[in-house]
């Protein structure tokens, strides 16, 4: 058995902003944050080192994490989270204006991923903690080839996105 606090510290970052990405409202975030550290505890006693313990981890916590969403959908309550993070910006014209151009990015990230069906929003989001391609089609269930195709789409989707200023109709 693995020692759960360990886990809980080496994961406890990542499960954050997994949680982070998809409950804007902090105390809903707080208590997806402790399902995600529950189900990850639970889990690990039918661990069987099939995979690496980096996988395993993510795929509870992403199984969790998108039964979650379909309870908030069917309960009319779903809010994606900002992908803002915190971050304390000195007063002064230019740190306003930096503040204000990184809201109109952060904006824009937020619009962008609550475009995505679920399973691309695992991927994206996967991709962006460090995730292969083979370690993210064992999470999500999907094969390496459609994680690539599906991060390209999302980089290419992205970039028309920004450069255009205005939003795309997606590509379904």
């Amino acid at each position: 058995m693995r020692c759960t606090a360990r886990v809980a510290a080496e994961f406890g970052p990542p499960l954050a902003r997994l949680a982070g990405a998809y409950e804007s409202d902090s105390s809903r975030r707080q208590d997806l944050l402790q399902e995600l550290h529950f189900a990850v505890w639970r889990s690990l006693a039918t661990f069987r080192n099939q995979c690496s313990l980096r996988t395993w981890v993510y795929r509870v916590a992403h199984n969790t994490a998108t039964t979650y969403v379909c309870k908030q959908r069917r309960s009319r309550r779903i809010r994606l989270a900002s992908l803002r993070r915190s971050r304390r910006i000195s007063s002064g014209a230019r740190c306003r204006t930096a503040w204000s151009m990184r809201r109109m990015y952060d904006r824009k990230i937020k619009d962008l991923i609550e475009q995505l069906k679920p399973v691309d929003r695992d991927v994206l989001l996967l991709y962006l903690e460090g995730l292969r391609a083979a370690e993210i089609a064992e999470v999500v269930g999907i094969s390496p080839g459609n994680v690539a195709q599906k991060v390209h789409r999302a980089q290419k989707y992205s970039r028309a996105h920004f450069q255009s200023g205005e939003s795309h109709e997606r590509d379904q």
